[in-house]
């Protein structure tokens, strides 16, 4: 029984590292290859307001738990999500605080792979100081994000001492802060974080790097001014949206991809489904398939870094 059993495990581990998983695996068991979501979005139009859906009519409809779990059931095996982080969606501001008792009452059943949340918020409003107060210590609230890259943001708003003032907030009690700006404003994203060095800040989307641009210059210069300041992180997700759908492969991808793991290093990148956003041209399952064929020859150590590990250690969850 021994050496049928020692047959066994060696087979598997074989089939695994043929499938590019590798030994990564093997501490989660090794039949899975476990996948932390950095970036969930959910919502319910019978509960909340989205402005912005209004310029994606793709996307004016709700999305809940449950269509998230069939999004991402037919994931090839082992691959497999674990855990997922609530992305606030933009919703009209004066329903932040029902959007976060919204989430964090799927956060404590325990019954969804939802463990945690980014919330939405308006650092730079007079009310923000006594309403993310009130989350400090909470387990399940990790940080904030305000979406900058709307038509409505002015230029070089995130540079307001009010904005700066409620970001050094978040670092006081202990948050992030995603920054969601426009490609061409990410300089001013660096401005931000030299301005708040005792915050944690998430750089989503590569920097909302365009997929369909032709030139990406500018794009590659910005993100690693970004990428030399310590304390901010970047997400790998998002980008697929830009694409255009059914139009694209894993290759068009890559460049952005490829440039942002380069820049910031596998120990601090992490990845974001997007969903449903990502539908715009792919569903949740390309999208993942897709990043695993471009990092397909890096380490197995930095792959389970970018889907998993690094996750963990960010937003102090258990592994």
């Amino acid at each position: 029984m021994l050496l049928d059993r020692r047959s066994f495990v060696q087979q598997t581990v074989a089939v695994l590292a043929a499938a590019g998983f590798g030994r990564a695996a093997e501490p989660k068991g090794a039949d899975v290859f476990p996948i932390i979501d950095t970036h969930q979005h959910l919502w319910d139009i019978a509960k909340f307001r989205l402005p912005w859906l209004e310029r994606e009519p793709k996307l004016a409809q709700s999305y809940l738990m449950e269509d998230y779990k069939r999004a991402t059931r037919d994931l090839t095996a082992p691959a497999k999500v674990v855990k997922t982080i609530y992305m606030e969606v933009d919703l009209a501001p004066e329903q932040q605080q029902a959007e976060a008792e919204y989430v964090l009452e799927i956060c404590k059943s325990g019954n969804t792979p939802m463990v945690a949340a980014v919330i939405s918020g308006r650092p730079a409003a007079d009310g923000f100081a006594k309403y993310i107060a009130a989350f400090k210590g909470n387990p399940y609230i990790k940080g904030v994000r305000q979406v900058l890259h709307g038509p409505t943001t002015p230029a070089r708003y995130c540079l307001d001492p009010n904005f700066i003032k409620g970001i050094r907030l978040l670092g006081e009690l202990g948050m992030s802060f995603d920054l969601c700006f426009r490609p061409g404003e990410l300089l001013d994203a660096a401005k931000l974080i030299d301005a708040c060095p005792d915050t944690r800040f998430i750089l989503d989307h590569c920097g909302n790097g365009n997929v369909q641009a032709t030139d990406r210059t500018q794009w590659q210069k910005d993100i690693a001014a970004v990428a030399l300041k310590k304390n901010v992180v970047c997400k790998v997700s998002g980008i697929v949206a830009s694409a255009k759908p059914g139009q694209w492969t894993a290759d068009d991808l890559a460049p952005i991809v490829n440039h942002t793991l380069n820049t910031f290093g596998p120990e601090r990148v992490m990845f974001g489904g997007d969903w449903p956003v990502c539908t715009l041209a792919a569903t949740f399952k390309q999208w993942f398939e897709a990043l695993r064929t471009i990092v397909h020859d890096r380490k197995d150590e930095d792959q389970r870094r970018l889907f998993h590990d690094n996750a963990v250690r960010v937003y102090g969850l258990r592994a």
